[in-house]
Parts: structure tokens; C-alpha cells; sequence
């Protein structure tokens, strides 16, 4: 018996429909899940091998993508270097070039709630005239979350909620103690605009597992952006017990150091985040959306009262390595090659065109980007297009231009070969005053791009 032509016209339109389901799947943005650590080392990851520091999700995390050897941040601390990221734009172009900080609690004050008000850390912040990652992947139908530490201002119009993001949750400045959540006495938890004592007590790290897995639940099913930025292993801010704090369950996974070692509650503090994260890729592997979300670890800049970051030289606010060069994990499965270590030249600036390269979405016209999309280089498919960088940092100034590292800073000034001397032990400035002029002249001529550029707050003459 022949077949009405709707039953014909059904099937067709059956098989197209199944046809057309993993090709949907397919050309669904990937999501994006980006973890920032605050002042790890560069060698500060298990995986290296140097130090007895457990961090087995990551170690893990490494190994299922790609480890860069050679990332580098755009300021040797918080604020600026996180700006950057956000921007994709050089500190001394997007205007947050230094810190967003209350400097009198170095001398010991406890600023009143009114004072706190009209400070620095409540008044200054990242220009609202600069277009965020948050912005971009927002109009680009994404969801956007951030979980941790801000710090790009509190004052409302800085907050994410202004800056294109659609959830916070975390501290709006640059340090707290991790149990109160105080930052030397003033209570500064945030639930989008809004701040809140409702976990006080809880650890920080706990909280912030917490919401970003909750995030994650309640945005699987759509393209989402969680920028997870923990505060660990950065020092507490507490006049009253400064340092690192940890919880005891973590201290005691380091039976062969003292307990009230600073060191030990350093490797602590990095062990619960490692644990924090675990959780976080089982969650996107529980909502099966493990293989089409490119996951990105990074810290903030280089380690300080980490036991060193040998074999580099310096530390957190200094223009050596140490200070400048950290660690950097990729991970997308559908993506990116598994067990990859690359020594490729690349920094911060490349995040904020690489994110918006492979959401799909639309560069922010007349906006000057510093950066470039890194994929191709994490994949082993081209070189990376990074051959110089600059920083400044007040009257301390640095530069790369292949493999030669200029710096002049208070610390110490010098012109280093990285290919030869990683450690930047040797300094070769007088035998090679030809190379100093030519890295001294470089720096020169970035400086007046980013002097030309538009004035931006808080710091600019405007």
C-alpha cells in the first residue's frame, strides 16, 4: 500500500531534525571557566616537581591540556595585572595602572567605617569608559559570572554588575582576612551590589567553591563565562595575624613541615584551592559540558612568602621573573592537545581576544587591544605573534624583545640573556651597550603610545 505523501513529507522532516542535533551541538559556543590564583608562584604547581606542594587537580589540569612555561603578566601585583586581563589592555592604557589601595594600614590604622568611605579603595577603580571581557561575551549571549576577588573598585559603577557581568559574588578590593572576610575591620563580602556578612566565618575558599558550583548548575545549558578569582595563597589582612591562612584539614596533608610555619599555610591555602578546583572541572564534567569548555588557570603575578620561585629570580612587585612570569594552564578537550608544554612567548594581554575569537564575538570597535588570540599557538599550529613587553611599575621599568630582558628598577638594574640565563644572574649590560640602547629605545617608544592614549581614571591628569 503506497504511503500518503505526509508520511513521506514526516520522515523527511524526522531525519533532518536528528541530522541537524550534534551539528547544533556542535556550533554551540564553548563556555569558559577562568581561575586566577592570587600570588602563586611560577613554580608553585606539583607538576614542576621542585617544591613538595600538592596540587593534583592541577597537576592533572596539566596534563589533559596545555602548560605555558613562558606567560607573563602585565604588573608585578594585583590590581593593574588584573585590569589587564579584563581590558586586554596594557595598565598604562586602560589608566589602572597602580594599585587601588589604602596604603595607612601599613602603619598600623583601622580605618573607621566613615573613612573607608571616602578612601582610595572606595573611590578609585578601573574607568567606566573601559569595555570589559564581560561586556563583550555579555552581548554575545553569554551568560557571565564572577566568583572572588574584584578588585577593580567597590564604589558601585566600578562593581561587575556595571562592567558587564550578570552575578557576583566576592570581595570588591585586593585583600581580606579569609574567615571574616574583613578587610582590616570593614566587613567586605559583596552579593552582586551588596554587601553581605551572611557566610562570615565561613573560609573564603569554601564560599567561593560554592557559588562558582552553583553558577555552573544553574548555567550549563546555555554558553556561560566564570571568571573564579581566588584570594589564596595571598597573605591575610589582618593587622592582627598577617599571613596566610588554612584550613587545619589542609596543614595536616604537610606532616613533615611545622605546623605554624608560614610556608606551611602557604602550601595549605594552594592545596584547598587545588581541591576547590577539582570540584569545579567534576562539575562540568557531571553536567557534560567537560569537553567544550576551555578552562584557564593563571595567577595574578609572581609568588611573595612562597619559599622562592626558583629558578627565578624575584618576587611579587619586582621587575625580575619572579615577579612578572607565572603559571599557565589551558584545558579544552575538544581544542586543545593533551600533555602539551609550550615555551612559547605570552602574557595576560592575550586572554581578552582569545575569550571573544572563540565565543564569536565582536571586538570592541575604536578600542585599541594589546593582545592576540593565543589558540593557535596553544595548539601547536603557529608560532606565538608576542616578540616584545614592556612594564612599569612607578619608577621601576622592564622590557623583553625576544630573548633579551632589560631591567632598571630599584632593586637592581641589568640586561639579561633569557635564553642562557632564566635566573637572570649574569648581567651583560656592558658588554652589550648596543642591545641596552636598543631595549632602552623600545621602552621610550611604547611609553609615548601609552602617554597618547586618551586619558583614563583614576590616576591620569584629566
Amino acid at each position: 500500500m503506497a504511503r500518503p505523501r505526509s508520511f513521506w513529507l514526516g520522515i523527511l522532516f524526522l531525519l533532518i531534525s536528528v541530522a541537524s542535533i550534534p551539528l547544533l551541538a556542535a556550533e554551540r559556543p564553548p563556555n569558559i571557566l577562568f581561575i586566577m590564583a592570587d600570588d602563586q608562584g611560577y613554580p608553585d604547581l606539583g607538576i614542576i616537581g621542585t617544591k613538595p606542594i600538592l596540587t593534583p587537580n592541577l597537576d592533572r589540569l596539566a596534563r589533559e591540556g596545555v602548560r605555558a612555561t613562558s606567560y607573563y603578566v602585565t604588573w608585578p601585583a594585583c590590581t593593574p595585572s588584573r585590569g589587564s586581563v579584563l581590558t586586554g589592555r596594557y595598565p598604562q592604557r586602560n589608566g589602572l595602572y597602580d594599585m587601588v589601595r589604602n596604603d595607612l594600614v601599613d602603619y598600623g590604622h583601622q580605618y573607621t567605617p566613615e573613612e573607608y568611605l571616602v578612601s582610595p579603595e572606595m573611590t578609585l577603580g578601573l574607568d567606566p569608559k573601559e569595555i570589559t571581557i564581560g561586556n563583550v561575551l555579555q552581548q554575545a549571549g553569554y551568560r557571565t559570572g564572577v566568583v572572588g576577588k574584584w578588585d577593580m573598585g567597590q564604589a558601585k559603577r566600578y562593581l561587575p554588575l556595571q562592567r558587564g557581568f550578570d552575578f557576583f559574588y566576592g570581595i570588591g578590593n585586593n585583600g581580606i582576612d579569609y574567615y571574616t572576610h574583613e578587610r582590616y575591620g570593614v566587613p567586605s563580602m559583596f552579593r552582586d551590589n551588596n554587601r553581605t556578612e551572611a557566610d562570615k566565618g565561613t573560609y573564603a575558599t569554601d564560599v567561593f567553591k560554592r557559588e562558582s558550583l552553583r553558577f555552573i548548575h544553574e548555567n550549563h545549558e546555555r554558553p556561560f563565562f566564570l571568571y573564579v578569582a581566588f584570594n589564596a595563597p595571598h597573605g591575610a589582612s589582618n593587622l592582627d595575624k598577617p599571613g596566610v591562612q588554612a584550613p587545619e584539614e589542609f596543614i595536616r596533608k604537610y606532616p613533615q613541615m611545622n605546623p605554624t610555619n608560614k610556608l606551611t599555610s602557604y602550601y595549605a591555602a594552594v592545596t584547598c584551592m587545588d581541591a576547590a578546583i577539582g570540584e569545579l572541572l567534576e562539575a562540568l564534567k557531571k553536567h557534560g559540558v567537560e569537553q567544550n569548555t576551555l578552562v584557564i588557570f593563571m595567577s595574578d603575578n609572581g609568588g611573595s612568602g612562597n619559599g622562592g620561585n626558583a629558578p627565578l629570580k624575584g618576587a611579587k612587585s619586582t621587575m625580575w621573573e619572579g615577579g612578572l612570569r607565572v603559571p599557565f594552564i589551558a584545558r579544552w578537550p575538544a581544542q586543545l592537545p593533551a600533555g602539551k608544554v609550550t615555551d612559547e612567548f605570552l602574557t595576560g594581554l592575550e586572554l581578552f581576544p582569545t575569550f571573544a575569537a572563540i565565543a564569536g564575538a565582536k571586538a570592541p570597535k575604536d578600542v585599541v587591544l594589546d593582545g592576540f588570540n593565543l589558540m593557535p599557538v596553544l595548539q601547536g599550529r603557529e608560532k606565538s605573534g608576542r616578540t616584545e613587553m614592556y612594564w612599569e611599575r612607578r619608577s621601576d621599568r622592564a622590557a623583553r624583545v625576544g630573548n633579551w630582558k632589560w631591567v632598571e628598577s630599584a632593586k637592581g638594574n641589568g640586561l639579561y640573556d633569557l635564553a642562557s640565563d632564566l635566573g637572570e644572574k649574569v648581567d651583560l649590560s656592558k658588554q652589550q651597550p648596543d642591545i641596552v640602547t636598543m631595549m632602552k629605545g623600545k621602552f621610550a617608544h611604547w611609553k609615548k603610545q601609552m602617554d597618547e592614549t586618551e586619558p583614563r581614571g583614576p590616576f591620569k591628569d584629566y
